[in-house]
């Protein structure tokens, strides 16, 4: 069953069976996707990561050494994924979510989990005036307490043209698994302090001390968004060459952060204790896009 939204501007289509994905998000007038278009193949697959966007949760990315240790002892996982070696991205965006309430421009969704230790997960999503807010948050349910992180997947559109900015102070470097081995200064090629293309060769890199703000300026696709993320000092931005999509993932921690001192971005959570991470994005059009529009409308 999908779900649909709308608000003046835009439409929201979910997937709850799905991981509680994003489906597509479009402009009403036009189509146009603003988020990487799904078609019917990719929604058959029944793969969160073929669609619009996904939940991360109870933690964002990889986790190396087979699992981590929480206060009781250590926590054993194994992989998840049939393209990754390594478990990645929690286990909320394989679970069935169930509605819990729905309106014209706002559906509440909610999994209940016992992998890897029971929690309960809540995604809010909320249309207005062409912004989509997406709030998620969870509430731990074990008995004993456990280390949790948050994160957002969405894949978003590539074009040549297609420019990012997103300020952050220090990248983790990574090895051939992309797991992180160290921080450095931003290089001058990923610096996206002020607006710019995407690079041309691969990124997949975690940034830290984000201002929590980017901006995807969309000329070929006559748009822009501005998007605001809480909850997240950091984000992942993973650039494949030659793809039409690239994804910057707002995230509570950097990768591997289980076995990185002092846990960065993490928190240990006792039973009934949540944490939350919102995001927005605000669709504008640009004044091309809204002449091209008013053309047809006449």
């Amino acid at each position: 069953m999908l779900i649909e939204l709308e608000d003046n501007l835009t439409q929201l289509t979910l997937a709850p069976a799905v991981g509680g994905s994003i489906v597509n998000w479009r402009v009403r007038a036009t189509g146009q996707p603003l988020l990487r278009h799904t078609d019917e193949h990719a929604l058959n697959s029944g793969l969160p990561g073929k669609l619009g966007c996904y939940p991360l949760a109870p933690w964002s990315n990889r986790i190396a050494q087979g699992g981590f240790d929480n206060p009781t002892g250590w926590l054993g996982l194994t992989p998840n994924s049939p393209t990754d070696p390594l478990p990645i991205h929690g286990s909320a965006w394989q679970q069935v979510w169930q509605v819990l309430s729905q309106t014209a421009d706002e559906v509440v969704l909610e999994s209940v989990c016992d992998t890897p230790f029971a929690y309960r997960a809540e995604q809010r999503f909320r249309l207005n005036n062409g912004e989509l807010s997406i709030a998620l948050r969870v509430t731990h349910l074990a008995e004993h307490a456990a280390w949790h992180g948050l994160g957002l997947h969405p894949y978003l559109p590539r074009q040549p043209g297609t420019q990012l900015q997103a300020r952050a102070k220090q990248v983790w470097l990574s090895d051939a698994s992309k797991l992180p081995t160290g921080l450095a200064p931003v290089p001058q090629d990923w610096d996206f302090t002020r607006s710019k293309t995407l690079p041309a060769g691969l990124v997949d890199n975690g940034f830290c001390q984000w201002d929590g703000h980017c901006r995807i300026e969309q000329p070929e696709l006559g748009y822009t968004l501005e998007c605001r993320a809480t909850g997240a000092d950091y984000f992942l931005l993973y650039c494949p060459p030659g793809l039409g999509f690239f994804c910057i993932e707002p995230v509570s921690h950097p990768v591997n952060a289980h076995h990185l001192p002092g846990r960065p971005g993490l928190r240990l959570l006792e039973h009934g204790q949540s944490i939350q991470l919102d995001f927005s994005l605000d669709y504008h059009p640009t004044v091309e896009a809204g002449a091209r529009a008013n053309a047809v409308d006449h």
